[in-house]
């Protein structure tokens, strides 16, 4: 006999298919998804002339809003102005880092919002809110950009490979919102070739429309696939794509799951506290969303940059009125595309967050990420490294763990050595620790580089 609450969920899942449970869920819970959408619409059908004034409107709007109604903003932006968009300050996650009672806006209390709290992947998580129709448009534009590959929200079937909170309340909660999103949850936890094959089973026995989920965890499913000799979508013909997300996506790895899924590659970048930043559209841009966001790409002096050059990313929340995100330091470095436009700005680069910095005994800098490009075009040439993280343990020092079916050999271990000192600088220790298995977020996240410095 089921459980009272597997006979709920089962329920739940029968209904799924008559009823457009996603949008309900939200209409449901205060988040006036329809009038978003309309919304929404009206955005994307203004002329390109009349988009920088809306965008410009919006950018004062907003300011002036909060400038008024929070009392927080109010204090942080002393000399503001509304109109001089050079006048309002740069905030970061640190400014945030206090009571959310203290920063939502008059009108606003804890049940009258959308209350979240940040992945914790920059080392500063903190509690944020959002009012309800921002809420509502966030999602109104995820289901718009997942519509580009005929995803529908409603009606698509998910498979899910995120993590998922282990108490019992948590997991409960995690699962009955999969049923209403119509997702099957695969772990990020148990990457082992036993639970892979259990994956691939299901694959076989469930018509899935698209995958979404952290990179390096489909990542390894692809590299399991690969041995098996496995085509994912040949065996789940129903696939449409695959939508990565919530860490880097290497171009090797991106040949890697284009190959063993058999579908499209979908690049994702978003931000719990912001929604979707930008979109892999069907032309393979990286299309930034512009309908709820400004993005700025900025300098050391929060100056703006020109198309082309490397910054900090930096964002306005358009929509928010419970709680400020103007000029919004993110802490994550990119590059947006000289063909760029006001209208449609490309995302060309994300480099990484800008306290992934590798800082050298002669002074020289580089991206983390860079590290971590170098070393992988080299440890995984011949597939017994399955996946590694570098982690700054001194100036000169690092250690790379990693996960493999057999130590490194001195020859391998020497070839990488050479090959970081010919892109980074000579006399740095590298010390090499082999695990069964990385430590990872609670959220199932492979944090890549860390720097302890």
């Amino acid at each position: 006999m089921l459980r009272i609450h597997e006979y709920f969920l089962f329920t739940l899942q029968k209904l799924s298919f008559l009823l457009k449970l996603f949008d309900l869920s939200l209409k449901l819970k205060g988040f006036p998804i329809k009038e978003a959408k309309t919304h929404l619409k009206f955005i994307q059908n203004k002329s390109d002339a009349d988009f920088k004034s809306y965008q410009e409107t919006k950018k004062q709007d907003i300011v002036a809003y909060h400038l008024k109604h929070n009392s927080f903003y109010k204090a942080f932006a002393k000399s503001a102005s509304p109109l001089d968009w050079n006048s309002i300050p740069v905030m970061t996650k640190h400014d945030l880092q206090q009571p959310l009672a203290n920063r939502l806006s008059n009108g606003f209390n804890i049940k009258k919002v959308h209350k979240h709290k940040t992945s914790g992947s920059s080392g500063t998580p903190f509690i944020f809110a959002k009012d309800k129709f921002c809420h509502a448009l966030t999602w109104a534009i995820f289901i718009d950009r997942y519509n580009w590959y005929n995803i529908n929200l409603n009606t698509s079937k998910q498979a899910r490979f995120y993590g998922i909170p282990l108490d019992k309340k948590g997991y409960f909660k995690e699962r009955f919102k999969d049923v209403l999103s119509k997702r099957y949850r695969f772990s990020t936890f148990n990457l082992s070739d036993i639970q892979f094959n259990k994956n691939l089973e299901k694959f076989k026995s469930t018509p899935f429309d698209y995958i979404n989920g952290y990179t390096s965890s489909i990542v390894q499913f692809a590299k399991y696939l690969k041995r098996k000799n496995s085509i994912l979508n040949t065996v789940c013909p129903s696939l449409k794509a695959c939508i990565v997300t919530s860490e880097m996506l290497f171009e090797e790895d991106r040949l890697l799951l284009g190959a063993q899924l058999g579908i499209p590659v979908i690049n994702e970048y978003g931000a719990a506290e912001l929604g979707l930043i930008a979109f892999e559209n069907t032309q393979k841009e990286w299309l930034v969303n512009t309908e709820d966001l400004f993005i700025e790409v900025l300098d050391e002096n929060n100056t703006a940059l020109p198309y082309g050059e490397e910054g900090r990313l930096v964002i306005t929340s358009l929509y928010n009125k419970a709680h400020p995100f103007i000029r919004y330091d993110l802490g994550d470095i990119g590059v947006l595309s000289k063909s760029s436009t006001i209208e449609k700005p490309i995302l060309e680069k994300l480099v990484g967050r800008k306290n992934d910095i590798i800082k050298l005994p002669s002074g020289k800098k580089a991206a983390g990420l860079t590290f971590y490009y170098v070393t992988k075009t080299v440890i995984e040439d011949d597939a017994n490294v399955k996946e590694f993280i570098i982690e700054q343990i001194k100036l000169d020092t690092f250690k790379i763990s990693y996960v493999s079916c057999e130590a490194l050999s001195e020859f391998k271990k020497q070839t990488i050595e050479k090959t970081i000192e010919r892109y980074l600088e000579p006399d740095l220790t590298i010390v090499f620790e082999s695990k069964a298995s990385l430590d990872r977020s609670n959220r199932g996240k492979l944090k890549q580089f860390t720097s302890y410095l």
